[in-house]
C-alpha cells in the first residue's frame, strides 16, 4: 500500500506542477510559433535562445514529465529555468515575489531525484 501511495503522489506531483508550469510557458510557446523572439536575456545568451530554452523548460519538458517519459532529464530544464528565475530574474525582489519560482524549483528538483514513479511511460 505504501508504494502505491508514493507512486500515486509522484503522478499527482508530475501532473499538477507540470500543468501549472505549462500555463507560464504557453504564451511564450505562441510567441515562438509566431516568430516573435522579443524576450529578456537574464544570463547573456541572447533573447532568442533565452526564449527557446524557456519554452522547452516551461512548455515542452512539462509534457514529457506529465507522460513520465525521460522524466529525470526533462525535469532538469524547468529546474534550471527556476534557478535563473529565483536567483537572477527576481534577485532583489521580496521572497513573496520569488516564492513561486522557489516552489517550482523544489518540485522539479524532487522529480529529478525521485524519478517518475510506477505510473509513467518510463516504467
Amino acid at each position: 500500500m505504501k508504494k502505491i501511495s508514493i507512486d500515486f503522489g509522484l503522478l499527482l506531483m508530475r501532473g499538477f506542477f507540470s500543468l501549472g508550469m505549462m500555463t507560464h510557458g504557453y504564451g511564450k510557446f505562441l510567441k515562438v510559433i509566431q516568430g516573435d523572439f522579443e524576450f529578456g536575456d537574464p544570463i547573456g545568451i541572447g533573447p532568442k535562445l533565452s526564449l527557446i530554452l524557456t519554452v522547452i523548460a516551461e512548455f515542452i519538458a512539462p509534457i514529457l514529465i506529465i507522460l513520465g517519459w525521460k522524466t529525470r532529464m526533462a525535469s532538469l530544464f524547468p529546474t534550471i529555468t527556476m534557478i535563473v528565475a529565483f536567483f537572477i530574474v527576481h534577485d532583489g525582489d521580496p521572497f513573496s515575489r520569488r516564492e513561486k519560482a522557489f516552489v517550482y524549483l523544489i518540485a522539479f528538483l524532487t522529480l529529478y531525484f525521485t524519478g517518475p514513479g510506477k505510473y509513467s511511460l518510463d516504467k
